[in-house]
């Protein structure tokens, strides 16, 4: 996977780098790959492949069908292992076992993500027409999409793990959603990452640092 530089996209990662609505802050971002293997891609790429026929054929032994079975199909899989990738390269700190994945992402239609979108970032929307004019947010970051991944073309998929398994929150998460657009015949992906943070939570654990931060000083110039 190699990470992929658009100026469509810096545009709208500045807007939401840090927007501050008083109580609340909502960030965004935005990341371009290539879904060109590295040789360490590679390698992990078979290991999920060979993760993911381990759980399909654990799960065939199971009367009840499983809620995977569309990864019976290789197209599937490979799918499933480029969006995998794709967070290995957004958080390469982090374990993301195939297994705990794939129960994860979801196949989501434009009309969801719209949904979604204007819900969740109207008042970010309303920040981008005061500021730039012109469009909405909602498309010129289609207007973007469509530049990297021809949006037209692409699958939307949504990631969506228990909160302790989410990487992408924060300490004052309200919320948090993380999608991606993918384009079979250009092999890129993008994803899209927003959430809302309170700042009151995220003040009050500043607040409970600082004396022990204060307290270490004074000893520091203390004789011992």
């Amino acid at each position: 996977m190699k990470f992929l530089e658009y100026t469509s996209l810096d545009r709208i990662n500045d807007f939401l780098s840090h927007m501050n609505l008083g109580e609340r802050t909502i960030k965004g971002c935005l990341e371009a790959y290539s879904c060109k293997h590295t040789v360490t891609d590679k390698r992990l790429s078979v290991s999920l492949e060979h993760d993911i026929l381990d759980h399909l054929g654990r799960s065939s032994d199971t009367d009840s069908p499983s809620p995977v079975d569309h990864l019976l199909c290789r197209s599937s899989r490979k799918t499933l292992i480029y969006l995998i990738l794709t967070l290995y390269h957004m958080y390469p700190d982090y374990d993301f076992s195939a297994v705990k994945a794939h129960q994860f992402f979801i196949d989501e239609s434009r009309d969801s993500f719209e949904q979604i979108f204007d819900s969740y970032m109207s008042e970010a929307s309303k920040e981008w027409v005061e500021t730039n004019g012109g469009c909405s947010l909602l498309e010129d970051l289609y207007k973007a999409l469509d530049e990297v991944v021809k949006l037209s073309e692409c699958e939307i998929y949504s990631y969506n793990p228990d909160c302790n398994d989410d990487p992408f929150l924060q300490r004052g998460a309200i919320w948090s959603f993380n999608f991606f657009f993918y384009n079979r015949k250009l092999k890129r992906v993008v994803s899209l990452r927003f959430c809302c943070i309170s700042n009151l939570v995220v003040d009050e654990f500043l607040a409970d640092e600082l004396p022990f931060e204060e307290d270490g000083e004074i000893f520091d110039n203390m004789d011992m």
